[in-house]
This record gives C-alpha cells, sequence and structure tokens, in this order.
C-alpha cells in the first residue's frame, strides 16, 4: 500500500540530525494507525570508566547513579574484558550514552529518558523461560546472573535512524541460557517480551500503541556466538535507562531489535511478530540487519552519525560483524 507523506519528512541523511528523525518516525506511524512503538537505547563509553558508579551526589552524577540499590552482585563488576570483541573506533562517552536513549515506554525525548525511567523497580525482576523447552523455568535475574557469570564486550551499535556508538557491555551469551533451558527440536524462532507497567512508564499510557515490548529472532540468530544478555555496561550494573536489569544485544541488528528490560523468553516454531515490524511493514522487517545498501524508505544506510563526537562514519555491512554472522542469511 502507498502510503503518502507530507513533504517535509523526507530528510537528506546527511542534514537529518536524530532528533528530527525520531519524530518523524513517531508522526509517521500515528498518520498509519501503527499499534506500537519502542526503539532501543543506545550506550557509550569514555576512556576509563569501567569501575563501580561514583558515590556522589545525583546532581553531580545525574543519570550514572540511575540504578537500583540493593544488588547483591556488585562484585561481579567490573567484569573481565573479553578481548575477542574489539572495536575500531572510540568507545563513546558514558555521560552521553547515559543521557540519549530511545525508550518510548517512558518517553519520545531522548534527553528525559533517564529522569522517567528513574520510577522504575527493577529488583527484584524474575525471567520467564517457556514454551518448546525441556526445562520451563522462572529465573530469578540477580542470581541468573550469578549463576552464569559475566564478561565484558565492547560492541559496535548502529541505530536504524542513523546514528551509533561504541559500547562496553556486561553480560553473558544468550546461548548459555538457551543450553540451561535445553530447546526441543521443534524450536525454531525465540521471542522476547518487556515490562507492562504503564503506572511507572508514562509512554505505555498511549493506546495508538500495543504494549508490551515484544520481538524475536531465529535460532540460529539467538545462539550466534555475539548474541549477549547485558546486565552491565561501564563497568557497574545497566542504569535504568539502558534495560536494566536484562536487555538483549544483537550487534550486527539495529538498535531497536536489542529489547530492554526483558521478562519473558519463548521458544516457538513459527516466526513470532514483533513490535517494529507489526508497526510499519514496509519499513522494518523481521531481520533488520545492519546494511548500508540498503536504504530507509525515509533516508539513507550508508553513512552513520558517532553520537558524542558527531563524527560521520561508513555504515559496516552487518555493522562490521559480517565475518561472524552472514552465513546466517546466505
Amino acid at each position: 500500500m502507498l502510503i503518502q507523506r507530507a513533504q517535509g519528512w523526507r530528510i537528506p541523511a546527511s542534514e537529518a540530525t536524530d532528533e528530527t528523525v525520531f519524530m518523524n518516525r513517531r508522526a509517521f506511524l500515528a498518520k498509519v494507525g501503527a499499534t506500537a512503538v519502542t526503539t532501543i537505547a543506545g550506550p557509550v563509553f569514555a576512556s576509563a570508566c569501567r569501575g563501580a558508579v561514583p558515590a556522589t551526589n545525583g546532581a553531580a552524577m545525574g543519570p550514572l547513579t540511575n540504578i537500583q540499590t540493593g544488588s547483591p552482585n556488585l562484585d561481579l563488576y567490573p567484569s573481565h574484558r573479553n578481548t575477542a570483541y574489539t572495536l575500531d573506533r572510540p568507545l563513546t562517552d558514558e555521560v552521553v550514552a547515559a543521557t540519549y536513549n530511545n525508550f518510548y515506554e517512558f518517553t519520545t525525548a531522548k534527553e528525559k529518558v533517564w529522569r522517567l525511567a528513574a520510577k522504575l523497580q527493577t529488583r527484584p525482576w524474575t525471567l520467564e523461560v517457556s514454551g518448546l523447552v525441556a526445562k520451563p523455568k522462572v529465573f530469578d535475574v540477580d542470581a541468573l546472573v550469578r549463576s552464569l557469570g559475566i564478561q565484558e564486550r565492547l560492541y559496535r551499535h548502529r541505530c536504524v535512524e542513523a546514528w551509533a556508538m561504541a559500547v562496553p557491555w556486561s553480560g553473558f551469551p544468550l546461548a548459555e541460557l538457551i543450553k540451561n533451558v535445553a530447546p526441543t527440536s521443534r524450536a525454531k524462532f525465540v521471542r522476547f517480551e518487556s515490562f507492562l507497567d504503564p503506572g511507572t512508564a508514562p509512554g505505555q499510557k498511549d493506546h495508538a500503541f500495543h504494549w508490551p515490548y515484544y520481538e524475536g529472532l531465529s535460532m540460529a540468530e539467538a545462539t550466534n556466538e555475539l548474541t549477549f544478555l547485558a546486565s552491565g555496561i561501564y563497568g557497574h550494573e545497566l542504569p535504568k535507562q539502558h534495560g536494566a536489569p536484562l536487555r538483549l544485544v544483537v550487534p550486527w541488528k539495529y538498535g531497536f531489535k536489542s529489547i530492554k528490560s526483558i521478562t519473558k523468553i519463548e521458544f516457538v516454531d513459527k516466526q513470532p511478530h514483533t513490535l517494529w515490524s507489526d508497526a510499519v511493514p514496509e519499513e522494518y522487517d523481521f531481520v533488520a540487519n545492519v546494511r548500508p545498501d540498503i536504504p530507509h524508505r525515509r533516508w539513507s544506510q550508508a553513512s552513520e552519525r558517532m553520537i558524542g563526537s558527531g563524527k560521520r562514519r561508513p555504515t559496516l555491512r552487518y555493522n562490521g560483524y559480517a565475518e561472524q554472522v552472514a552465513h546466517l542469511y546466505a
């Protein structure tokens, strides 16, 4: 179906700012009667911030103190860095990461997410794993993180809005959790779901969108060595605006695939619906791989702007992870 758009929405990729693209997308979804929206936040890293968050006033640290207290896992951070995962660019400043987030459950304004997300209670938090598995279970997330152990990986992060970051995640491969629940041979896909709490997350009161946020991967994608469940960033636990207490990280895909604040994982035999592909299927497909040769319908994906520095770089195929994942799409 051909959808008419106002001429002002046609923004040249070289000129579009992140905020403009962001608001254009929301306006577009409202125009076509979209049922849901949420994108994933993009985090970043400055040179040496790998230890615990300093004990200082919120006025001084602001968004860097946005971590729920009472964690039994503080001793796990900073974790050992897995040097198999390196970067071709500087790590982005942590304050930039903490104040530039997409988390539509709270607000469409990136710079306000960290303030509103502070209300989210992330402890206790459970993760229900169900579906086509031999060992379905409801995990306490704190206990799960401790039992599987964590490592730090440096990953590129690429948003569909054509901005990018470089991020130090702490967590564990999704494949490790998958081993624990023993999927059956019928399991072909993995479906993820986030929290639903409109009393805490004001964006979920917008009935134009379908909540909670939901995403999916194929089993081959879910078990790939790169696919990561993150419980921390910058050498400490995840601040709430980054998707505490547990979020998905799929670095070769656009950021909206990396669902935040996960509450449910289900193994299924058919490709699951996902929020963005349901909302605007002609613009956001299930796969959502980073491909500079495939433009978005309203902007180019050939280059990306690094948040913080403003430097523009050529977009890498599969976000630079072609060696690890290209075979999945042959």
